[in-house]
């Protein structure tokens, strides 16, 4: 027996059941294939931006979210970069998301990757389109020209065949979605084993009392040539983790971890252990997204060392990318190249985020700890330490957007790297205007919105019957008082990833559409009809 279904998402942590939620909201007939009954205890994925904020909000759990945040309100979630040692007092503050919370709808968050699972499985229990199989894994997958077979397998043996349009692995590093479709991977790999410590601790949470506010914490020790030993809080006061590189021979016998606790904080302290587990440090990158009907997202399609909070919240947005361009293929007004802009948007991004925001992270730390030391020159160490915390122009600069992707039209292409501005500019998040954010968000529609300084005129009405001529589902929303000045254009049409698709004053709604859909095919740098 086969059973039918639009999708079949293989993989379901937050990435794949995000993707569920965002296909399943829409109407879409998803079964996802999630092999673990509960979300695995081991504390990742912890640091969630404000735009991964902002796919809850528009998942309709955003409260949920922050019900099972694990650190009381007040105690901060910031983080904090020491040198040689957590108690060295030599430090600075680090990715402060605050300083860019002005352009994001909602606020950023901390809690483990398996606190977010919850109020995601939750979320997709409540969706009638959801089909969830716990305890199933995948064992064959096969695609023709009219769709995927997977064959999936249950615990207890039981076999059972699934048929979709399309599979979506979500399905981690080692994907079984990935490889057998075919799909190959690059990897740059640093040859680095690191330790993931899972720890109890009251005494060093007594000890970090005096650095308030703060819920990492990350020490350069020249030792280390430029890789992190980083703690982290889960439980605020009792919970830590803790990852960092060991020798490659190191097993959980032979090796005194909490000796290296102890070293890297500065101080002996008291904990217990609720966890040793080991993870090679590398960043892979997928070589295309797409394969036929097969797309893969998440750490299945890009991976590398958690520096930064990159990992979930990179996986998150494929999710939010992906599912909108699935729903409007499957429901007809998705063009024959919006598929193919899943791969074009997603993975310049990813690789300029390992560029430029994780590599780049591990060569600087590292030429700093090559040229300055305390113990050989205290004046000159202290003054360049003090001097390179680019904090805030960092958390600035990581502004993943889709300028020049088949979607948006010409620019140098999509990238991780860019600048936080209100204005609304093609291919950028949209930025929430100042006193009238919460105005916008509850404007926007499911599909793609217009916010338009003249909900009556002309520019909007030959929206409205371009849009339906196509079967494009668009909602028209007046632009709040003083959004058109902080906009800089009078009409805004929004995609339902909440990025820019056009804006100005004046311009000629089929095209518009035509190309925000992938109607209009970009060839050779130009759109063809």
């Amino acid at each position: 027996m086969t059973d039918s279904f639009d999708i079949v998402i293989n993989g379901g942590g937050p990435v794949g059941m995000g993707l569920a939620i965002e296909l399943g909201q829409r109407g879409v007939r998803v079964c996802v294939i999630e092999r673990h009954l509960t979300p695995q205890p081991i504390p990742k994925g912890q640091n969630l931006t404000q735009r991964t904020a902002e796919h809850f909000a528009a998942w309709h759990c955003e409260a949920e979210l922050r019900a099972a945040h694990p650190i009381p309100p007040g105690a901060g979630i910031g983080g904090l970069t020491s040198y040689g040692t957590l108690l060295s007092g030599w430090h600075y503050d680090w990715l402060n998301r605050a300083s860019v919370k002005d352009f994001y709808f909602t606020a950023n968050a901390r809690l483990p990757q398996y606190a977010t699972e919850g109020v995601l499985r939750a979320r997709a229990a409540a969706i009638p389109a959801i089909t969830v199989l716990y305890g199933w894994t995948s064992t064959a997958l096969m695609q023709d020209a009219q769709g995927v077979s997977v064959t999936v397998q249950s615990a207890a043996g039981e076999t059972r065949g699934l048929r979709a349009a399309y599979a979506v692995g979500c399905d981690g590093a080692r994907s079984f979605v990935r490889n057998a479709a075919g799909i190959t991977e690059t990897r740059s790999d640093h040859d680095r084993l690191m330790a993931l410590l899972v720890f109890q601790s009251t005494e060093l949470h007594d000890l970090l009392e005096r650095y308030p506010g703060k819920a990492f914490y990350n020490v350069l020790h020249p030792d280390y040539d430029g890789y992190w030993l980083f703690f982290g809080r889960v439980d605020h006061g009792k919970s830590w983790f803790f990852h960092a590189p060991v020798p490659l021979d190191t097993t959980r016998e032979n090796f005194d971890f909490a000796g290296f606790l102890h070293r890297a904080v500065g101080q002996e302290f008291a904990l217990s252990f609720d966890h040793i587990g080991f993870w090679d440090l590398r960043i892979s990158l997928a070589d295309t997204y797409r394969e036929g009907r097969v797309f893969i997202a998440g750490d299945a399609a890009h991976s590398h060392p958690p520096y930064g909070g990159y990992g979930v919240n990179t996986g998150l947005e494929d999710a939010r990318n992906l599912g909108w361009k699935l729903a409007a293929t499957l429901q007809g007004w998705g063009g024959p190249g919006l598929l193919d802009s899943y791969d074009a948007e997603r993975r310049p991004v990813f690789a300029a985020t390992a560029r430029e925001f994780i590599a780049r992270f591990i060569n600087d730390d590292r030429a700093f700890l090559n040229t300055y030391h305390p113990d050989r020159d205290r004046a000159a160490f202290e003054a360049a330490w003090y001097n390179r915390n680019l904090d805030a122009a960092e958390v600035n600069a990581f502004e993943p957007h889709y300028e020049g992707s088949p979607l948006i039209g010409p620019g140098a292409g999509p990238n991780a790297r860019g600048d936080h501005q209100h204005i609304a500019r093609a291919g950028h998040h949209l930025a929430p205007p100042p006193g009238a954010g919460a105005a916008v968000w509850t404007a926007l529609g499911s599909g793609f919105t217009l916010l338009s300084q003249d909900v009556g005129g002309a520019v909007a009405m030959a929206f409205r019957a371009a849009a339906q001529a196509a079967g494009v589902p668009l909602t028209v929303a007046a632009m709040p008082d003083g959004a058109e000045a902080v906009y800089g254009a009078a009409h805004v049409l929004v995609r339902p990833d909440t990025y820019v698709a056009w804006a100005g004053d004046a311009g000629d709604p089929t095209a518009v559409l035509a190309r925000a859909t992938g109607q209009r095919v970009a060839q050779g740098g130009r759109d063809a009809a």
